[in-house]
């Protein structure tokens, strides 16, 4: 079978890790959230890219989730120093990767194009591409009247604001590869990301939705006992949807306006009952998702795709 993989944040990149390992680069292409990117310093960061590049080179610091494994922050401590921003931590080795990027984008090479070599200048060998070429953000609107670019809202308030809704700001249109994948893939599987900023996004650009629907799409639950596993999504669906957080709730949100569907959803061991119970009819396996080591990752994958081939062929 041939699989495309929506991934953001850092237990998306985690799972992702895992099934580079059991899918070939002929199995497995990858469409990742670019609705995190900014500019800082001067230069274009996408963290969302890096965190899955880091990952798959093998080079992500596993316990921060996101940089890389021994990294140092002398450039930072520097900036400090001559009083400028230091809210956003950009390491010493990380800096390479948003200076080559945006050097790039700035003599005219396309983001799908840039990512693709810096992949590759890492040995990574899957095709993994932005949702989109076009400068897009992500807003968050706040219940006390702010409208805050993700980042901001993320790092530098820490999450702390309440949320009364999410806009996509820009202009995305699919570059033709992501259609060409979903089109040819025999599946679609959105990892254990955060729905409404790491998902959402890519879902949102009218033609990459029908596509990924026009697909069977399986499902990772980042929702682990009515908690997320890690970052601030419980609290917003509560806030958003304005319902209790669970892998009941992400099987519905994905169902969202449309009717669309989920084949299936792979939840925690213990949560299968109340995700059958609000998960709308969509096939529910328990398994162990949280995943501590890259073990974890592989083992889930293994889980994830012979659930997925099983649910897919019935």
């Amino acid at each position: 079978m041939k699989w495309v993989y929506l991934s953001g944040g850092v237990g998306g990149a985690r799972l992702l890790r895992g099934l580079s390992e059991v899918l070939g680069p002929e199995h497995l292409t990858v469409i990742v959230n670019t609705g995190d990117d900014f500019d800082h310093w001067g230069l274009r960061i996408c963290p969302d890219l890096d965190t899955v590049m880091y990952n798959l080179a093998g080079l992500s610091h596993d316990e921060r989730g996101w940089g890389l494994a021994r990294e140092s922050f002398e450039a930072l401590d520097m900036v400090r120093r001559y009083g400028g921003a230091t809210w956003f931590a950009l390491g010493d080795r990380d800096l390479a990767t948003h200076l080559m990027r945006t050097e790039a984008l700035r003599g005219g090479e396309s983001l799908t194009a840039v990512t693709r070599r810096l992949y590759r200048a890492l040995g990574i060998a899957h095709q993994v591409l932005p949702m989109c070429d076009a400068r897009v953000a992500t807003t968050m609107h706040t219940v006390d009247g702010r409208a805050l670019p993700f980042q901001r809202w993320f790092v530098q308030e820490q999450c702390a604001p309440a949320l009364r809704g999410i806009r996509l700001e820009g202009h995305p249109e699919p570059h033709l590869e992501v259609l060409q994948a979903l089109r040819a893939a025999d599946a679609v599987v959105i990892g254990p990301s955060n729905p409404y900023v790491s998902i959402d996004p890519i879902l949102q650009v009218p033609e990459t939705r029908a596509a990924v629907f026009s697909r069977a799409v399986f499902a990772v639950s980042p929702i682990v006992a009515g908690q997320a596993v890690k970052g601030p999504l419980a609290t917003m669906i509560e806030q958003l949807a304005g319902t209790k957080a669970s892998a009941g709730a992400i099987a519905r949100h994905y169902a969202g306006e449309g009717g669309q569907q989920l084949a299936g959803l792979v939840v925690e061991r213990g949560d299968e009952a109340e995700a059958a119970r609000l998960g709308q009819g969509v096939p529910i396996i328990g398994a162990a998702t949280v995943m501590r080591s890259h073990q974890d990752s592989v083992s889930l994958a293994r889980t994830c795709l012979e659930a997925f081939s099983k649910w897919g062929h019935s």
